[in-house]
């Protein structure tokens, strides 16, 4: 006899572009929330009972309210403020999971109501809500994504293993470029998330740019080291760093040298390297 063994069901892609007037200059914050919730939905997927399914649209809905009701300088709040909004209006909801995706928006200089978006970046975050005996508890995971970055000098590979079907040579100088996507939780509660999400972007960029690197790990472990040492707050961080290749383009065919100047990008295949760094 079949038996429901788990279920989940949510909105993804709700999209809100929320403007304060309020303040001179403007604040412009573009997000995209997705919405999950686990509980006591069997009758829902057994029985096709509907009576305690709420619908996605509302979910929807909900999120445009809060966000004119609440009053939120983070993403992180924000998702805080939804996750308890839900946990406290529904028993049977036991776990609600919350993410959230903000798009940079930069003021033009010299306006204080024209902005101007640049890259694929995007600051997020996560909340995990609980209902337990000693009531709700919020779990709050920060991050970002689409960092894309590349350093021109300070890096190599080699003394790596090989074998009959290694052809990759070993250098000192390559280019090494990577879409950065950064994980970290919290040691302390009342930590500013607007403050922490500054200060570890600043520290992971300024790692990047300044480790001369022997391989794309040791520099993922002194970036995740850096911020550990700089930013109070944090935990604990996971980076996920893949190597976007850049090869050497050959033009010896051609009668002209190549000094280590002309590439080719290689969107696919992607080395993929991911490490999580505690205190």
């Amino acid at each position: 006899m079949a038996k429901l063994s788990s279920n989940k069901y949510g909105k993804t892609r709700v999209r809100l572009t929320n403007v304060d007037r309020t303040r001179n200059p403007h604040e412009l914050r573009e997000l995209s929330v997705a919405i999950w919730f686990e509980g006591d939905f069997a009758a829902a997927y057994v029985d096709g009972d509907n009576a305690s399914v709420l619908p996605t649209d509302t979910m929807k809905n909900t999120v445009y309210v809060l966000a004119r009701k609440l009053s939120w300088e983070s993403i992180e709040v924000f998702a805080q403020g939804i996750a308890r909004h839900f946990l406290e209006r529904l028993p049977h909801v036991s776990h609600v999971d919350i993410e959230i995706e903000q798009v940079p928006w930069d003021r033009i200089a010299g306006s204080g109501t024209a902005f101007l978006q640049t890259g694929n970046e995007r600051r997020t975050t996560r909340v995990n809500g609980n209902r337990s005996g000693a009531g709700i508890t919020l779990g709050v995971t920060s991050g970002m994504k689409g960092l894309q970055i590349l350093k021109t000098a300070d890096s190599g590979f080699a003394g790596f293993m090989k074998d009959e079907f290694t052809t990759l040579p070993e250098t000192h100088d390559r280019l090494f470029g990577t879409v950065l996507k950064a994980e970290w939780d919290y040691r302390d509660r009342g930590a500013s998330f607007n403050d922490t999400h500054r200060d570890v972007r600043a520290t992971l960029l300024d790692c990047f740019a300044q480790h001369k690197s022997l391989s794309v790990q040791q520099t993922l472990f002194a970036m995740g080291e850096a911020v550990l040492n700089k930013v109070e707050a944090v935990a604990g961080i996971r980076l996920i760093m893949p190597n976007k290749h850049c090869l050497l383009v050959d033009l010896a065919r051609f009668g002209v040298d190549n000094a280590n100047q002309i590439f080719v990008p290689i969107e696919e295949p992607s080395g993929y390297i991911e490490a999580r760094i505690e205190r």
